[in-house]
């Protein structure tokens, strides 16, 4: 004779629900299955780099032979024994800038679309390595302007017109900044007589004029 409580209990496992899976493992196999957004993410990032680097935009760059000559000058001031470009661009010696306004001044470039020669003429300092500051010139020179133009320095000829001590040099940088203030003071002076001269031919002119406008007194 079987048991009532043996009945109940067969009658209620039947009616139990399938073990639901470990939360666990399902939060694990959630993860392993990728979803459309993160695709479509993926996607849009490869989709922008690949717009960044092609540059479909036409069009280029040119410099003018100033711009090469202005940099290779600025460039060179730092140079041991070179005292000076043509005499006149700059004096490592005396750290002053002589004849700024022509800032070029001794070197002549040829540019290209991709490359530069350069030509040029310095006074060196007496006692120095000429061959030394020749090679720091070419590593100087080509550096910069690659660095700041991309272009090429693929000659560099120096002519040396002078060598000179530093007190020599000192003593013409002075005497040729003299000149320069010198000169600059006289033309000051007379533009500021022709002004005062202009300024009372005006002043006559307006009193005449003030004159000639009053009525005459019957």
């Amino acid at each position: 004779m079987e048991n009532n409580n043996d009945k109940n209990k067969t009658s209620t496992s039947a009616h139990l629900d399938p073990v639901a899976p470990n939360a666990e493992e399902k939060v694990k196999a959630d993860h392993q299955q990728p979803t459309n957004n993160s695709a479509d993410n993926h996607k849009q990032e490869a989709k922008t780099e690949d717009h960044e680097n092609k540059d479909t935009t036409n069009g280029e760059v040119t410099y003018d032979d100033k711009v090469i000559q202005k940099i290779i000058g600025i460039a060179l001031e730092d140079v041991e024994g070179l005292l000076t470009i043509d005499g006149g661009f700059f004096s490592n010696t005396a750290e002053k800038l002589v004849n700024t306004d022509n800032d070029s001044a001794g070197i002549e470039t040829e540019v290209g679309k991709k490359q530069v020669a350069v030509d040029m003429n310095i006074v060196a300092e007496y006692g120095k390595d000429i061959e030394k500051i020749f090679s720091q010139i070419k590593q100087i020179a080509s550096k910069e302007v690659a660095d700041m133009t991309h272009l090429d320095v693929i000659e560099v000829n120096v002519n040396v017109t002078d060598i000179k001590t530093k007190e020599e040099f000192e003593k013409d940088s002075e005497t040729v900044q003299d000149k320069v203030t010198d000169a600059a003071k006289t033309t000051g002076e007379f533009a500021s007589k022709q002004t005062d001269k202009a300024k009372a031919a005006m002043s006559n002119q307006a009193d005449k004029l003030k004159d000639e406008s009053k009525p005459e007194v019957q």
